[in-house]
């Protein structure tokens, strides 16, 4: 059985209504309520507008500083919203007080919509030029102290052991296919380009569709984000899409970017990675389980 790291800190609406009081007393009135509980963060609504997000864990604080250094420099050329925060929250050592937290957090816009994965795949296609308009626009080089991930924007042989790990374990199925298909697209050859910067984790929970259809309206969770081989973000081609959805994505960022054929084939690969992990890691969260094991049928099905 594999779950979701547990919390280090118990993120309550006690708590971060304390540090509001504390650090951004303005907010501290407006209506909060918990609306996602994470891996590495806690999101809270707050007022009609805001979000608060929290880390809940010591591995994810840096994520969080990651963010409120660098989206601001990002946003103004994406051209879809991001939650680059409107307000900065910083370590309490209120040790004896209720504001007592360690780590970083942020106020950033709140995006009316609904999730991409509340939405059939199908239906997803009507926003894939526009999620490829927003990969082209971000994926450009990146400065040398971009945030560092060692688990994406990396060569694929980096990912290598752990794929191997979760197929030859029997943590996913049709491991025996997967495997063979690993072998392959691993031995792709390393992109030679400049460090682009990535998003991280471009999976459908990450991106918000306008309220009233199924355009893109908001793309968050920039806690991965780093930069390197523009594949890793193409993967969403597999894990978001299906085939038709996948071939106009494909179509228009090719368009856009010159995107080679080995980028894909690396994107397809990343598509496993990630979609291995998904699968092999979600055993408290049937939506990221059910994620996993489609986005591995899209892997399979391009044969």
């Amino acid at each position: 059985m594999a779950f979701r790291p547990p919390a280090e800190v118990d993120v309550t609406t006690g708590l971060v209504r304390a540090l509001l009081a504390a650090q951004h007393p303005d907010l501290a009135d407006l209506p909060l309520t918990v609306v996602a509980n994470g891996w590495d963060n806690v999101v809270l609504r707050l007022g009609d507008d805001l979000a608060v997000r929290v880390p809940r864990r010591e591995a994810a604080a840096e994520l969080v500083r990651h963010e409120q250094e660098w989206l601001p420099v990002l946003a103004s050329r994406l051209p879809v919203a991001v939650p680059a925060p409107v307000r900065v929250g910083l370590p309490s050592d209120d040790s004896t007080g209720p504001a007592s937290f360690p780590w970083s957090w942020s106020v950033v816009p709140w995006f009316d919509g609904l999730s991409a994965l509340a939405v059939d795949r199908a239906l997803r296609r009507a926003f894939a030029p526009e999620l490829a308009a927003f990969l082209a626009a971000l994926h450009v080089p990146a400065p040398p102290e971009a945030p560092a991930n060692p688990f994406r924007g990396v060569p694929l042989a980096a990912r290598d052991a752990s794929v191997r790990e979760r197929l030859l374990l029997g943590h996913v199925p049709d491991d025996g296919a997967l495997l063979d298909l690993w072998s392959r697209l691993v031995e792709v050859p390393a992109w030679g380009g400049p460090a682009l910067w990535l998003h991280g984790d471009l999976h459908p929970a990450n991106l918000v569709l306008a309220p009233g259809d199924h355009r893109l309206g908001a793309v968050v969770d920039f806690g991965d984000m780093t930069s390197g081989d523009p594949a890793t973000d193409l993967a969403t081609a597999w894990i978001t899409f299906d085939a038709a959805g996948r071939r106009i994505f494909r179509e228009t960022v090719t368009a856009r970017c010159g995107t080679d054929d080995a980028t894909w084939e690396r994107a397809r690969a990343w598509a496993l990675v990630i979609g291995t992990a998904f699968a092999a890691h979600s055993d408290d969260d049937p939506a990221f389980a059910d994620l996993g094991a489609q986005t591995l049928a899209q892997v399979l099905g391009d044969d």
